[in-house]
């Protein structure tokens, strides 16, 4: 599957801004089953300074620097890009959940791949103890990872409820977990939590996410939207496989991956430093469609 990535973000000021520093991290991944076929960003007012860098974690960060005045600031990302993922295997394939654990404790290298560095408690992801019991349920001795982990990917939907206005970027996820409510960022960080309360090591996935208009509805131009979900490390056999709690799914070619981290303090999709004073208001759009060759 081919398609076309449109994404606008829309700054607006109370009071003019004397300059800004931004990073953004919008464009799609390279690996994992896509291939980025093109992309361009544009800034307006253009920038002064723009680079592209590749993070730590492999993602694609392209800085910016506005040194004139400005009320508004608009962010453009287009991108084209395949995807292709192979089918997941099956999931009495893959080893037993306390293997991998202890490979993961065990291992010895810090490249980017490395489980080395999701197994630990992070900013948006720490350990409490209520994650990690509710996914002891999923993870019985002997049990493949990938069996427990799909399993507990379809617990969370089951047990939590999707209210945009249940929480926020600061809400602690044992908040949205004792509420059993929240968004894609609060059920992604709640299932890392508990997978690496059972010592598993799971990491952080912004992406795009295609979605599709209703029976006899037509779709709605920006109607797409930035999603977030999780990938599970299966063993040194079987690698990172990427597991959607949100909607029940292991990821297939509707979702487009972005970045990846240990949680969404590593991929926040723009974020940076602005010199100036007053609110601001934020509007965001997203469009995914097949691309027509």
């Amino acid at each position: 599957m081919i398609y076309d990535i449109a994404h606008r973000t829309i700054y607006k000021y109370d009071a003019p801004v004397a300059s800004a520093r931004c990073a953004m991290r919008l464009i799609p991944r390279n690996d994992r089953g896509q291939t980025l076929l093109s992309h361009r960003i544009e800034l307006s007012p253009s920038a002064e300074i723009l680079n592209e860098r590749i993070d730590f974690h492999g993602n694609r960060v392209c800085e910016a620097r506005i040194l004139k005045p400005h009320t508004k600031l608009q962010i453009a990302l287009a991108a084209r890009v395949a995807v292709e993922r192979a089918p997941p295997p099956a999931l009495a394939l893959t080893p037993a959940w306390e293997i991998v654990r202890n490979a993961a404790y065990a291992a010895d290298s810090l490249a980017a791949s490395s489980p080395a560095h999701y197994i630990y408690a992070s900013r948006f992801a720490p350990l409490f103890d209520a994650a990690t019991h509710y996914a002891r349920e999923s993870f019985s001795p002997g049990r493949p990872i990938l069996e427990g982990a799909i399993e507990l990917t379809q617990r969370i939907h089951a047990d939590f409820a999707y209210d945009p206005d249940a929480t926020h970027i600061a809400t602690p996820i044992a908040q949205a977990f004792e509420r059993r409510r929240g968004v894609c960022q609060d059920f992604a960080h709640i299932m890392i939590a508990a997978l690496r309360g059972v010592g598993l090591a799971a990491s952080y996935v912004s992406g795009y996410l295609r979605t599709y208009a209703a029976p006899g509805q037509p779709r709605l131009e920006g109607a797409d939207s930035t999603h977030a979900w999780v990938s599970v490390w299966c063993g040194p056999e079987f690698g990172f496989f990427d597991l959607d709690p949100t909607n029940a799914l292991v990821v297939g070619n509707d979702h487009i991956a972005i970045a990846i981290g240990r949680d969404y303090a590593d991929v926040s999709p723009i974020d940076g430093v602005i010199v100036g004073a007053g609110d601001q208001d934020l509007d965001v759009s997203v469009d995914v469609k097949e691309a027509v060759i």
